[in-house]
């Protein structure tokens, strides 16, 4: 008895408004029925149902669009043939005493008084003026009707004319409907039954309530012990009566757009029926729920309006998500467009029917919209769901149309999901961008390998740079989805952020891990130099670019930065260590008895180092000085350190000689990383000092030492002593003696050094194996001649 109406709109047909009886009608309609059996003819029910039938036809003439319905028509024929003829009806005018006090405050003496009953009744001649005079008021008048009709201006303007009609008439009748008499004696049930089917509202509910009433009556009159079966099939039958009465209003209700012009008079009676139902709550056989059962029926409207709307496949159209939700747009707008200009009219006010329609729009689109969730696998729909719901549906388009305005409020637009339904498809887009950027940063390994590396093509100069452009690829894809997810909503936005660093964050191990791969066999070339700068230069720009996105993500963003920097690093490593690897044997031969008579040797480091400064100038600044200054400091300390291996001593004279050449070497070097730019300065000086300790006389050593321990205080006695060895000192008191000032030089600048400025700790110096070098001179003069 309580159902909703919703539940029992299961049983409708789609195609049109019959329902279905209940399954349990033929077997207990006939048990409760109170005046079944055969009936008598009436002629007088007869001449009732044909002033009627007149009466609705010209109601329905009104409109330019008059053209019979013929399911209609059948329908008057067959109310008309039916044996619903009970002996006894009241009549159903106006101003009888058992009438409802359900009136509407416009009811005045000359307002429309509009009965829909078929019961038996005696139809005088002042029903039939009444008749007439109601058609007058309507200006459905016979001779208005026999006039020639009017030549249209254009079709469109009398469709319009013909709606405006249409909801003149219905309006009209709201405002002055009477719910007519309640029979004292009602139809038997199957009878009741057929005029639901029929459409006959009206009638079928006063019915209903003369059987509710008899229902009650029934039950006062019996003991409260006393209850016979007879009572309670007739309050079932009731309870079934009550149920196809609900069905058929959420039919109509539901279908409305379907509905004929002449028929959305029904929708007045369905309207009055509920406020008369709610009336009558807590009386016996009342049926709750009136008012929600019928905001249901208006919801499944709306979800059968909604699931006409075309949805292609994804192999029909790529574009199938974002058609359909413009198609549901155009729907949803067209729909309420409807219920603004043809619907409010047939409800009183305090039913809020626009605001109620707009509300199950809501409900139905939201639900639509987590059934398109489902299918969406692709990151474009679900971009296009979250601008469909955050910006495309209350924007102008929609629920902000103008066609739609003033009845649509401001607070109404926006589309009320569910917050978690919201932020799933937020994740969903996440985590399909997150797979998406893996996929398109891979594609950058494919690219590179396909039209450079395999190509062997020499890297571009963009700026006085190398570059391969790796760094745009990446940045430009991310900065697209980051201000595509910006235009939805900051919180989008983080989280977008969020997803592309977390994928960015792995792939410079896995760029690392191919190009290593490819380039190992060129790594004698110097194209594998100059691809390992130009990843340099582009993943150091890729750094300076993701630094826009540290408010939004720091802790994202340091992590990614740090693994920019260690392939950097790795990358300007592995340079440094190819060339450490390619001139080492070059540094290995200097100072060395060939060294004097050979520079090939000193050439390849030359032209090498050269080859790396030629190089460097196409690296971006940043990492350039740093790369220079390693050379720079390799360089000076593997040449320098030949000096401290002991492999020869100069005899002869040869130190000046010796002296000659590392001064003239020193300047090609020195020359070169100058060229380079290296900011080493404080390492210029060593060679010149070196080779003045070299080239000079015994006794000027000590004088020309004090400036390299000034510059270099690092230098320690092993150090010096192998420096002496070179010059040809290898014992006696000459080299005590200068190791010993040594030692006083290196006291006074203890505290006044330079501790950057360390070079000689960073050489090892040979061991001497002489036993007696490190024996004071004191101690061997008596076996040392004076001479």
């Amino acid at each position: 008895m309580h159902g909703q109406m919703a539940e029992t709109t299961k049983e409708e047909v789609d195609g049109g408004n019959e329902v279905n009886d209940p399954s349990e009608w033929d077997e207990d309609a006939t048990k409760g029925l109170k005046n079944g059996g055969e009936q008598m003819e009436s002629p007088v029910k007869e001449k009732s149902l044909g002033v009627l039938k007149s009466f609705k036809r010209s109601l329905k003439g009104f409109s330019p669009k008059t053209q019979k319905d013929k399911r209609s028509e059948n329908t008057d024929d067959q109310s008309s043939n039916s044996p619903l003829r009970p002996t006894h009806s009241p009549s159903l005018s106006r101003g009888s005493p058992s009438q409802s006090s359900f009136q509407t405050p416009k009811t005045e003496k000359n307002s429309l008084t509009r009965t829909m009953s078929d019961s038996a009744v005696e139809i005088t001649g002042s029903l039939t003026r009444r008749g007439l005079s109601i058609r007058q008021s309507l200006g459905l008048s016979s001779k208005k009707s026999k006039q020639e009709p009017l030549e249209p201006v254009t079709e469109a303007m009398t469709l319009s004319e013909g709606k405006t009609e249409v909801v003149d008439t219905v309006l009209e009748l709201r405002d002055t409907y009477t719910l007519p008499e309640i029979p004292p004696m009602p139809l038997s049930v199957m009878e009741i039954n057929k005029l639901i089917v029929s459409d006959h509202l009206e009638e079928a509910y006063v019915n209903l309530l003369s059987l509710r009433l008899e229902l009650q009556r029934e039950h006062q009159a019996l003991d409260q012990e006393d209850y016979p079966i007879e009572l309670v099939n007739k309050e079932k039958d009731l309870s079934l009566l009550y149920g196809t009465l609900r069905n058929k209003m959420s039919a109509i209700v539901r279908n409305f757009s379907a509905l004929t012009s002449c028929k959305k008079e029904q929708l007045v009676y369905v309207a009055y029926i509920i406020l008369e139902e709610e009336k009558r709550q807590g009386e016996t056989g009342a049926m709750q729920g009136w008012r929600d059962a019928w905001r249901d029926a208006v919801l499944n409207g709306v979800r059968d309006t909604l699931k006409k709307v075309p949805l292609d496949s994804r192999e029909q159209n790529a574009s199938w998500l974002a058609v359909h939700l413009g198609l549901l747009g155009k729907a949803v707008v067209e729909d309420l467009g409807k219920v603004k200009t043809e619907l409010l009219s047939s409800y009183p006010p305090d039913f809020n029917v626009f605001e109620t329609y707009v509300s199950c729009h809501h409900e139905a689109v939201g639900e639509h919209l987590k059934r398109l969730l489902e299918k969406v696998t692709e990151l474009k729909d679900y971009y296009a769901l979250l601008d469909f719901i955050i910006h495309h549906y209350p924007s102008e388009k929609i629920m902000g149309s103008s066609s739609l305005l003033p009845e649509l409020k401001e607070d109404q637009r926006t589309l009320p999901v569910d917050k978690d339904f919201l932020n799933q498809i937020k994740d969903k887009y996440c985590a399909r961008l997150q797979a998406d950027m893996k996929t398109s940063l891979n594609r950058i390994i494919d690219l590179e390998n396909e039209e450079s590396w395999k190509e062997k093509r020499k890297p571009v100069i963009d700026e006085g740079i190398y570059s391969s452009h790796i760094d745009m690829d990446i940045w430009t894809n991310i900065k697209g989805h980051v201000q595509g997810s910006r235009r939805i909503d900051v919180n989008l936005e983080q989280k977008v952020v969020r997803s592309c660093l977390e994928e960015l964050k792995i792939f410079p191990k896995r760029f690392e891990s191919a190009f290593v791969e490819w380039s190992s066999p060129l790594s004698n070339s110097s194209l594998w130099a100059e691809y390992h700068i130009s990843y340099i230069n582009s993943f150091s720009a890729l750094k300076e670019h993701m630094e826009s996105y540290k408010d939004t993500c720091p802790i994202q963003l340091e992590l990614v930065q740090k693994e920019i920097d260690r392939l950097t690093t790795s990358l300007s490593q592995a340079v440094m260590e190819n060339f450490k690897t390619d001139v080492k044997p070059f540094l290995r031969r200097q100072m060395t008895g060939k060294w004097f008579s050979f520079d090939d040797d000193f050439l390849q480091l030359i032209r090498r180092t050269k080859t790396l400064s030629e190089q460097s100038k196409y690296m971006t600044p940043k990492h350039k000085q740093a790369f220079v200054n390693e050379a720079h400091f390799f360089v000076v300390k593997d040449y320098v350190s030949q000096l401290m291996k002991n492999n020869y001593s100069c005899k002869n004279r040869k130190n000046e000689t010796a002296a000659t050449k590392i001064t003239n070497q020193w300047e090609e070097l020195k020359e070169i990383f100058q060229d380079m730019n290296s900011s080493l300065d404080w390492l210029n000086p060593v060679g010149n000092q070196l080779s003045d300790i070299i080239g000079c006389k015994k006794s000027d050593v000590i004088r020309n030492l004090e400036p390299l321990v000034d510059n270099y205080p690092d230098i320690m006695k092993s150090h010096l002593s192998a420096v002496l060895y070179f010059r040809g000192i290898i014992r006696g008191r000459e080299k005590h003696t200068i190791l010993q000032r040594l030692a006083e030089l290196k006291q006074r600048t203890e505290n006044t050094g330079n501790r950057e400025q360390a070079l000689f700790s960073e050489i090892q110096a040979a061991v001497n194996t002489d036993c007696l070098a490190g024996t004071p001179f004191s101690c061997l003069s008596f076996i040392v001649p004076d001479s």
